[in-house]
């Protein structure tokens, strides 16, 4: 079972998440015209260093949780998966989104 970027990292892209990564299966890319994360299912190791990186609470730990989500992360992982990394927004950024909510 891999972690699961959901909706609420779109728009938003804060890469924490990549950053903590021990085995860098996080990729930025478009997805609908907007900034998103996923996270590649077939590399993920459930080790669950994302989950509180993610200042927006954006990730769950479970594909149960969010099934949508998570085949949308399986899906978009290889049109992801060879785009550069990018830097975390700084800390205390706002989130972009209407909705959204810093939780660290």
């Amino acid at each position: 079972m891999a972690y699961v970027i959901t909706e609420k990292c779109l728009g938003e892209q804060y890469g924490d998440c990549a950053q903590v990564c021990p085995v860098n299966c996080i990729y930025p890319g478009d997805y609908k015209g907007e900034v998103f994360m996923v996270i590649d299912p077939d590399v993920c190791i459930d080790c669950g260093a994302c989950l509180p990186a993610c200042p927006i609470d954006a990730i769950v730990p479970d594909v149960a949780e969010s099934p949508e989500w998570a085949a949308i992360n399986a899906e978009l992982t290889g049109q992801f998966k060879d785009n550069p990394a990018i830097s975390p927004r700084p800390a205390g950024d706002p989130p972009r989104k209407p909705g959204n909510t810093l939780v660290h």
